[in-house]
Order: C-alpha cells, then structure tokens, then sequence
C-alpha cells in the first residue's frame, strides 16, 4: 500500500517516524553501552560478559585483526556458531571498517569455496573444527588467512579445561596461515582507533537461506541494519534494557545477526547465546534465566511444546514471543498460545515477516491486536503494497499478488548480481525503491499483510491456481498430521497435478483408511480443485540449514 495510505493513523503511536543512528554498527551497539556498561551484554555457558567488558574483548580484537593484516574496506569470513567470538568479529571488523560475510559452519568445502570466492574474501575465521575441511577449500581459492577457535576459547580456565569437545583442532599453528585465537589475541596492543564508515556503505554480506535457488550474496549497510533494530524495538513495545533474549537463532541468517544479537544489544538487552537448538538445552537455560524474549522458527515452538523439561515450568517473566522465517499455521499458533498460557505467560506469539533481503523484519504483529491468518502490518517507515506479479501495477485490497516492499532497511542489492538486481529492486512511479520480494500475499483495508507462499510456488491446475502453503495449512489442522509438503507435477491434460507428502504423528496409520479419511477432511475445508491427487506417506520431509521444508527437493522427486 502507498505512503499516503488512510491505515496508517490507525496505528499512529506504532508508526510513528523514527531516528536513525547515523553511524556504524559498532558505534550503535558502544553508544548503548556508554548509557549502560555494568548491564549484562552476552551470557555464554554460564559466563556473563557485561557491555563495558564486550566492548573492550571488541576493541582488544580490532586491534589484534589490524596485526595480521586486516585493513578497512577488506571482506572476512566468519564461519561459526552463536559464540562470543561470533559477536566480538561482528563489531571489531565493523569498528576497522571490514566487511563480515557470515557463512553457515555446516556447509560442504565446495559451497565454502563458492561463498569465499563470490564475496573474495581474504580472511576466514572458523571453528577449528573446520580445519581440514577449509583445507579442501583453499585448494579451489587460493590460500587464505585461516584463524580458528574452539567453543570453549571464551570459557574461564576451569571451564575450559572441563569442557568436552566434540572434535579435536586439528589444525597446526606451524602453519602460517592458519592463527589460533588464543594466539591472535595476544598480538593485541588493547587499544584500537575507529574507522569512520559511510552508514550506506556496504558492512555485511549474508547469503539468502531461501529454497527457490543457489544462495545470493545480500549486501547490508550499517543503515540498513540499524534501521532495522529501531523499527523493531519500536514494535516490540517492551522494556529491553536489562531483560535477556535466548539467542537461538544463527548469526548467518538475517533473523539470528539482526534480531537476535544486534536489535537486542541495540536495546540494553542480553544475549543469551546458543550454539547449536537443542530443545532439552534450550528448555535448561529458560528455567535458570528466565529470559524476556524468545525469537525462532515455527519448528522451534514446536519442538518447545513436545519437551517434558519445561513442564510446570514458570513462564511469566516472557515479555515477547516472535515467530519468523516461516509461515506459522494458526493450529500451532492456537497451541502455543495455550501453552503460554498454561504456564503462567501474560503474552502471545507475534508473527512476523521479513526476508534477508529487509535484514530481517518488515512486518509485526502489533502488541495490542492481530488478524487470523496475518503477519501483522508493516515496522515503522516501511511501506508494504501488493503489485501484480512481476510489474509495479498496485492491486486493489483482499487480491493476492506480489508483496512489494519500500523502506531504510531494504538491502543494497544482490552481490556480483546487477541483472537479478534489476528484477528486485525497482524505481516505481512514486519515485521509491521498491524491493519484489517474490512472495505472495495480500493486505486487507486496515494495513494487515497476509502472506500466502514463494511466488514460484504457485501451482495453476485446470486453469486453476492452486497454493500449496493453502493446501499444506489444510492438511496440518487435520489431527493425525504432524506436517505436510504439497507439490506440482506435470500433467499433460491438467498441467500439473497436486502431489501432497504426508508426515503423520506416531499414533495413526499409513494405511488406505487413514489416507481417504485425510482427503475426505480436505474436500471439506478447501475446493476440490485444490485437493491432493495424490497422497503419499513419508516418515520425514528434507530440510534446508535454515530448517525450513525444502519443497524443491519433492519438486525435483516428483517430476522424474
């Protein structure tokens, strides 16, 4: 919907206009810590870190960088988990005026390659875990800088020693270019000057986590970024300074680096971080901190209902639950709902939606109201229209079509991509830039964004489109389903068929009876056009890194 839309007097005390930080990262998440050093910025194993600390580990870092060579303007690597080093070369390479590219740790040598080579980084830091593998990799690259830590380099010395490691370094400080962590810390002088960045300059590469295609390069400014953390602050409407959030989220998705660590120190709030989402670790660490906020993907929640270590457990110190990176059915909606509820939380999920493409968050649930069915309106100083697929032509309210968005943390552009960024990025009438996100969705008459599924997902059968995140939703209310991928096959008089993978809970059967008593619940609830041709049982569906359903790979099943 255009800027001048009547909506947004609605939600004034929401969408008002807000100020920016006018400088970099690093300078937003100090200039917090200048107001509230003693607060806690970073919970990590039991270790808290606070803002007065985090700041000079950044600062003893930057320094330590600048001794082996690291120069502004120069792209590095980061390749771990949700660990305090992750968070220390965020900030220090963004204090120098380097570019961090976070790539996910699990990633195979070629994708690596593929990743190192297409942002042309000269540094790496990984786990050291990765040191054989990052060998394979420097063989396609070229060698590069290579510094390594272990998950346990920020523990204390008994910690340290105690903690079991899963994997051994295997890698050797003779060679020279690889620098052990410990060892590069010691080459800090503790002192470092700030580079001052242009806050529209690029600062972080993070590759889309989408199923549609081979990962691009999003290229984040400082502004985009910090953009990003005010509008949801802003949204959120809780007290951060001083609560804690569970940072399950990984670093290399948009959701993890800009929700999750950055908008939380952003606001006062403690990072409590999580390497890896384990459901009885993560049920551990809500009993002992009792955190403010969790954030995470719908299998997250669900995960958190089915673990019997939160039962009776006291959850009224939650200030805000958020749901992202997926589409959330309103049954798992309703039930974790309940479960709040059943344990003494005051508040309900917030859906949101957003993409790497917006760093993380253009659309929240308001506060004080929601829709069934919606992902809420649009943060503060974004605009949402919906445009017919593939043209900037605005379509009249309830009509499903391309969700469009315009606003200050919508990306740079695709890295090393100007002809997809000409797809993506357009110049509309208004005279905006407007992002094609290749989602559909819809917006009622007060502002409420319903997203409907990927644009490419689109299924059209007997002239009919069908939409299988519709269909999916359908089929996942059904009692016995636990979850369901719906996808297209090619058929030479209907043009494609609708072909369902069904996952069911352990109780029910995957026999004949099961699968006609399941169809005869679709007939009921969607038009019969929509409904699965066919209906095929599997005991799990493939997942992307990012855990969502990755339906290209049933696509690509389906049609052989």
């Amino acid at each position: 919907m255009t800027p001048d839309a009547p909506w947004q007097k609605f939600y004034k005390d929401i969408r008002s206009t807000l100020s920016y930080p006018e400088g970099s990262l690093c300078e937003a998440v100090f200039s917090t810590a200048e107001k509230y050093p003693d607060a806690t910025a970073i919970i990590y194993k039991s270790g808290c870190v606070s803002f007065r600390e985090m700041t000079q580990r950044i600062i003893n870092l930057q320094s330590a960088f600048e001794s082996i060579g690291i120069k502004p303007g120069d792209r590095v690597a980061v390749c771990l988990p949700n660990i305090p080093q992750a968070v220390y070369s965020l900030y220090a390479l963004n204090r120098m005026g380097a570019v961090s590219c976070f790539l996910h740790p699990l990633s195979a040598a070629g994708e690596f390659a593929m990743y190192i080579n297409e942002s042309q980084c000269d540094f790496v830091i990984a786990l050291d875990s990765l040191a054989t593998v990052f060998e394979e990799v420097f063989k396609v690259t070229g060698e590069k800088t290579l510094i390594i830590t272990s998950p346990a380099d920020e523990l204390n010395f008994i910690k340290r020693i105690t903690y079991t490691f899963t994997k051994k370094r295997t890698a050797s400080p003779k060679n020279k270019s690889i620098v052990l962590w410990n060892d590069l810390l010691k080459k800090s002088a503790g002192v470092a000057d700030v580079v001052k960045r242009d806050k529209n300059k690029l600062a972080v590469i993070l590759f889309s986590g989408g199923t549609t295609g081979a990962p691009k390069g999003v290229m984040l400014s400082d502004f985009n970024i910090n953009a990003m953390a005010i509008q949801t602050l802003k949204m959120c409407n809780c007290k951060t300074v001083g609560a804690s959030i569970l940072a399950a989220m990984p670093m290399f998705h948009g959701f993890g680096l800009g929700v999750s660590v950055h908008t939380a120190l952003v606001g006062g709030a403690a990072c409590i971080l999580i390497p890896r989402f384990n459901p009885k670790e993560y049920a551990s660490l809500i009993k002992k901190y009792h955190p403010n906020f969790i954030v995470g993907v719908p299998t997250l929640f669900e995960a958190l209902m089915r673990c019997k270590n939160l039962n009776n457990t006291d959850l009224s110190c939650l200030r805000g639950v958020f749901s992202g990176g997926d589409a959330l059915s309103a049954e798992l909606r309703q039930k974790f709902d309940d479960f709040l509820q059943e344990h003494r939380a005051s508040v309900r999920i917030r859906e949101g939606y957003g993409s790497t493409e917006c760093v993380a968050v253009s659309c929240l649930t308001p506060y004080n109201t929601r829709r069934d069915g919606s992902v809420g309106i649009p943060v503060s100083d974004n605009f949402i229209k919906i445009c017919k697929a593939g043209s900037d032509v605005e379509i009249a309210c309830g009509e499903v079509g391309e969700i469009c968005i315009s606003g200050p943390s919508v990306m740079m552009g695709y890295l090393n991509d100007e002809e997809e960024n000409k797809k993506v990025l357009k110049l509309h009438t208004d005279k905006r830039i407007w992002l094609h996100s290749g989602d559909l969705g819809y917006m009622d008459s007060d502002g409420f964004v319903y997203y409907k599924q990927r644009l490419k997902r689109l299924i059209i059968s007997n002239g009919y489109n069908v939409y299988p995140s519709q269909v999916e939703s359908v089929l996942n209310n059904y009692c016995g389903v636990k979850e369901s991928c719906v996808t297209g096959i090619r058929d030479s008089y209907k043009m494609q068929r609708i072909k369902a993978y069904v996952v069911l809970n352990e109780e029910y059967s995957t026999d004949e009876i099961t699968r006609k008593e399941i169809l005869h619940y679709c007939r009921k609830h969607i038009a019969r056009y929509a409904v699965p041709d066919e209906l095929v049982f599997v005991s799990s569906l493939p997942r992307t890194k990012l855990g969502k359903i990755a339906y290209t790979e049933l696509e690509a099943v389906s049609d052989n």
